[in-house]
Formats: C-alpha cells, structure tokens, sequence
C-alpha cells in the first residue's frame, strides 16, 4: 500500500523558558537557561539544589479548581499544551471526524509527586489506612492521554508510550506510523514530567546522574564542555499535531513540517549507561534515515540528546561521525537541554519541536554554557555554541536515549508540495 504524507499542523509547549510554544522558541534563540534553585520544596539538604522549574506555572489559570485538584502536575501542563495546539491548529468541530483524531502521549515516570504525597500521608497516619480516591487516576501515566481526548473528545486511538526519556520521541512515532497507515486522519502527540520533588531529586542524586554545581546553577547544563558533571533536571509538557496531508489540504491547514521519518533501537548493554561506542545511537540515526528515504546529506541540523553527562555526550557524538562521516563537519549539531535542562519524558518532544521551528525558521537554536573544550570532541564539529545560527535547514534530526537502552529518533523536513 502507498503510505500518506504526515505533516505537523499544530504545536504547544511549556517549559522551563516559556510556557508557550512562542516563548519557548524566543528562549531558545536567546540563549536563556532555565536553571535556578529549586522553588517548589526545600532542596537545601540535596546534593543537588538547583533545576530547571516551570515560571510562574499556576494551573488555575487554565483549569478548573475542581479539575485542577483531581489531576497530577504532569496531566495539568499535558491539558495547557493540549489546548494551545488545538487552537493552533485550527481543528474544530467542523472540519474533522472524532472518530479519527487520536491522542498519543508519553511520560517517563508519571504521577511521582502523587505518589509521593498518598505514602507520606499514609506513614503519618494511624489507625485505618485513607487514600485519596484519585490517587491511581492522577498517578498513571497514561492519563494524560485520556484527559486530552475527553477535554478535546477525541475518539480515535489513544494510549501512552513510555520509554524513559525516548518516551514521547517513542510517542511521535507511533503516531506516524498510525496516519501513514491510514488509521487516523490527526494525532495530538508529545509528552509531559514533573518530578522536581524529594524522591525525583533523591533519585537521580543517588544514580550520580545530577550536576553538583550548586555554586552556579544557571550554567550547570553544559553539553560536550569538558566540566561538565551531570545533567539538570527539568520539566514541562509538549505536543504536536500530526495530521494526513490531505486530510490538513482539505482544510486548509497551516503546516509546520512535514515528519519524514523515524527510528527506534536498544543499546542492549546497560540499565544507564550508553554504549561506549554509541553503537545504539548510530543504529537508530541509520534506522531513521533509511525510514525517510534520505542520505546522511540530506541532514542540516541535529538535536542532540546532549544531556551534559561525561560518558554519554562522548557517545553521541561517535555515533554521529559514524553516520554522518565527513558530512558530519557540515552540520549543526545543538544540544537545547543547555536551556531547558533535560525533560525526561517530555524531552522528545520539546526537542523535536525546536526542529520543527529550526526547518520553518532557518534558525538553529544554540549550544549555551560552553566555556572549555573537550579533548575527546573533534573540533571539526559544529556545536553551534554561545548563539543562534542561520542557515537552510532541509531536514532535522531529534536524537533521544532513554535508561534501560532504549533509542528512538525522528527526521522533520520542509514540506513541499
């Protein structure tokens, strides 16, 4: 069977410097870091202090009191970038069947601050044990894209991805492969995490994945720096519309991209670590590619996983000189968790949408925090450091790795007719 075009209609974004997809994008290109101490419980004891916060994010401004209580802070900011796409995109009652427009949405890990507050309240209390009665809903990962489709009443396919911090890459895939087949004519997809809390701070301190610099928490994210020590945690939600390309032609549409292919592979080799030789990532890179039909030159930007951790930034880039070759000395290559931090769950997704705005801009977002090479680097590449860059950009790819292996990427390109 022939395979439809799938090109994005509709974007929405909050994060940590800008909760709009607009904001979001003017941070980028500004260079701004999104890191300060942590405001949402007392950190001081940590070994990390600092991460990269939502500003000024109050739920009420967008959601019911009522509503806003029965749901996670994961499922509020999936519901306010849910509705800025939707009326981005221009889909209405009119113009689509319902029963054809689905919600695929991700999250690493869910619920955790739910879950933190149902067993801290539970160890304090005596007597018969007391749940909130929405403890299960609010926590599972999955509802989020339940809440979308009954906010929006959206009846085609709707579940959830998890794949660690491939999860909502995982999620923009699956929705691809769904319109391309013919199986839903728009899929709302990305992803949303907030676990900027006790036991998501605790965690990853114990893992060591955490940067310590306390002392300078805005320039703590520093990928392919040779000091870096660790990523900084974010948070936030993203989303993109995916729609039949005929189906967003009939009506008159406004269209973003259009998504040319994706690819998804496993490391086989660590719970946390990556392949010393990013063999994972060169695969997924090929996977992807070969699914686009198009050549390593085909690429003009890369968004990297780039988390600012010592082993797998090295990675990453191997992999990339794999793939790419000497092409790779043509390219711009950007690791946008410099600013945003890393998003976990989300990160897929706030990702791809930087790739979606560098393909309609010609704009490459930069590289901040860079101040000392790395010897393991070639400096051949183009990190795209200090400041936005301009340039054609064809096509980009959106790298993102999960813990537990897991690889999963997606090309963008212009779209034509």
């Amino acid at each position: 069977m022939k395979l439809k075009r799938v090109v994005v209609t509709g974007i929405g974004a909050i994060t940590p410097i800008g909760n709009t997809s607009k904001e979001y994008w003017e941070g980028l290109l500004n260079g701004t870091s999104g890191a300060d101490f942590i405001k949402q419980f007392d950190a001081t004891k940590f070994k990390t202090r600092f991460a990269c916060e939502l500003k000024n994010f109050d739920p009420l401004n967008y959601l019911d009191r009522k509503e806003a209580r029965k749901i996670d802070r994961f499922t509020q900011t999936a519901l306010v970038v849910s509705d800025e796409a939707v009326i981005d995109s221009g889909l209405n009652a009119e113009n689509i069947n319902k029963d054809r427009v689905g919600v695929i949405f991700a999250s690493g890990i869910g619920g955790l601050i739910t879950f933190q507050e149902e067993v801290v309240n539970f160890a304090k209390g005596e007597g018969t044990p007391r749940f909130n009665p929405f403890f299960i809903p609010k926590m599972i990962l999955d509802i989020a894209a339940g809440h979308i489709s009954m906010r929006h009443g959206f009846r085609g396919p709707n579940f959830a991805v998890v794949s660690a911090c491939a999860s909502s890459t995982n999620a923009i895939m699956e929705a691809f492969n769904l319109i391309r087949l013919g199986k839903a004519d728009a899929i709302l997809t990305g992803g949303a995490e907030s676990v900027i809390m006790e036991a998501g701070v605790g965690g990853f301190n114990a893992m060591k994945a955490l940067s310590e610099r306390n002392d300078d928490p805005s320039t703590a994210s520093r990928p392919y720096d040779k000091d870096r020590d660790g990523f900084v945690m974010g948070e936030g939600a993203g989303i993109l519309i995916l729609e039949d390309l005929d189906h967003a032609l009939k009506r008159n549409a406004k269209i973003y991209c259009e998504i040319a292919g994706a690819g998804a592979t496993a490391d086989a080799h660590h719970i946390t670590a990556p392949h010393p030789e990013g063999l994972g990532a060169k695969n997924v890179m090929l996977a992807a590619l070969e699914d686009a039909n198009m050549t390593a030159e085909d690429i003009d930007y890369i968004n990297t996983h780039g988390t600012s951790t010592p082993l797998g930034d090295v990675a990453e880039v191997k992999a990339i000189v794999d793939v790419f070759g000497n092409h790779a000395f043509n390219l711009n290559i950007s690791s946008t968790k410099s600013m945003t931090g890393h998003c976990l769950g989300a990160a897929g997704v706030v990702e791809a949408l930087a790739c979606v705005m560098a393909v309609k801009e010609n704009i490459i977002p930069p590289t901040i925090n860079h101040f000392t090479d790395d010897p393991e680097l070639d400096p051949r590449l183009n990190f795209t450091f200090g400041k936005a860059q301009s340039r054609n950009v064809r096509a980009a790819l959106s790298n993102t790795f999960g813990f537990g292996g897991h690889n999963a990427c997606v090309i963008v390109k212009k779209y034509q007719n």
